[in-house]
């Protein structure tokens, strides 16, 4: 159990975890996991998600159902100062070493001044990415950390050229191992299992955020459907969600759904296996389409007038999407942010679908990129990292 006293001795101070998003809950939960294994002695509470409860984060409270990308509304940002205070207060009676704000800068930097005044050492796990919008925050996140834990191979380098201390340890997605293929049906049998068969073949990956999934889905099926009726009549596409609730709003997200597209549920490997290109929302997701070295296309379909007024005179990265990202140059088509008629998404993934020059040349700098993560285990350097920023036992 979290906290338990070992030979009659108080636990020594622990550890707070704080995440508000899926993909945090994701990233941290084996890090603990590995820190429940290394210091079975040291607490681990953690503002979170249900995958830290189960590496065995002791959780005072749920975070992530309802995350957004974005500073969000005004109820949101309300949301986040009540959190604030009740983690103020929550502090006054345990005592806690080490804080890792887990990605969601927006969210965590309040609680890391927080914490900071409360004498706390502070670890981020997943990079502010400074690099790319906002590099005036390279002063706070000085202030307000200890170590970055970074799942991009050029982030240390760029962190410690600003004296933040800063440490590559690889990405879950791209060093987590890949599932077994399942075993084949039986000779003359179909499996139940088994994905459309019409070619070719197309990967939708929305994302897993309501407003991603609302924005970006009708304009996927619209693409896949528009070349189907032009140009590929047995065209397939499947929906990949990851639960039950991202389906759901998957369906609720389309007035009519068209009869050769079909949604699976937590089928990402098998999808991709199965998949001749993808066309993916901008983020995570995209590192598991490298992975599989299944040819791609990003978008991710915003308002214009935000980025009008605002995001195209703050961001500074010249390339938005993971992969052109890692690899530091375009090597898969991106509309980032795209607003718009959705014909030069078609295009871009016809010429993904019929190029095999273009095929080719993606998955090669996707074995460029996997290269770059090889041999690292994430949670290990992590839980390490965390483990040593705890203070030393005087006996």
């Amino acid at each position: 159990m979290t906290g338990a006293e070992v030979a009659g001795r108080p636990s020594p101070p622990g550890i707070l975890f704080t995440a508000f998003e899926p993909s945090g809950d994701a990233h941290a939960a084996p890090v603990i996991a590995e820190l429940r294994r290394r210091r079975p002695d040291v607490p681990v509470w953690a503002w979170g998600g249900p995958k830290m409860l189960a590496a065995g984060a002791t959780v005072v409270e749920a975070t992530g159902a309802d995350a957004v990308m974005g500073a969000g509304s005004l109820s949101k940002v309300l949301h986040h100062a009540r959190i604030n205070r009740r983690i103020r207060l929550w502090l006054a009676h345990h005592q806690v070493a080490v804080h890792v704000a887990v990605d969601s800068p927006a969210a965590n930097f309040p609680i890391c001044r927080i914490t900071r005044a409360a004498g706390l050492r502070i670890v981020h796990l997943v990079a502010p990415q400074i690099w790319a919008w906002g590099p005036w925050r390279i002063a706070k996140l000085r202030r307000l950390t200890d170590h970055v834990l970074c799942l991009l191979p050029f982030e240390e380098e760029y962190f410690r050229g600003r004296s933040v201390p800063a440490t590559f340890i690889g990405h879950p997605v791209m060093n987590e191992a890949l599932p077994p293929l399942p075993p084949p049906p039986e000779e003359g049998e179909e499996s139940p299992e088994a994905l459309p068969d019409g070619l070719p073949r197309v990967a939708l990956l929305p994302g897993s955020r309501p407003a991603e999934i609302a924005r970006n889905l009708p304009s996927m099926i619209a693409v896949v459907d528009g070349l189907r009726r032009e140009k590929y009549p047995d065209l397939s596409a499947v929906v990949i969600s990851a639960d039950r609730r991202a389906a759901d709003l998957a369906r609720a997200s389309m007035a009519a759904w068209p009869g050769f597209v079909r949604i699976e549920i937590d089928r990402l490997h098998d999808a991709l296996r199965w998949a001749d290109a993808a066309l993916v929302c901008s983020g995570t997701a995209t590192l598991n389409v490298v992975r599989h070295r299944v040819p791609m296309v990003v978008m991710f379909r915003t308002a214009a007038l935000p980025w009008l007024l605002f995001g195209r005179w703050v961001l500074r990265s010249p390339n938005l999407a993971l992969p052109n990202i890692v690899a530091g140059e375009r090597i898969v088509p991106e509309f980032i942010p795209h607003f718009g008629s959705d014909e030069p998404i078609a295009a871009a993934l016809d010429k993904v679908l019929t190029d095999a020059f273009v095929q080719e040349g993606q998955r090669i700098a996707f074995a460029r990129i996997a290269a770059l993560y090889e041999s690292r285990r994430p949670e290990q350097t992590a839980a390490r990292i965390i483990e040593d920023s705890l203070p030393r036992d005087p006996r």
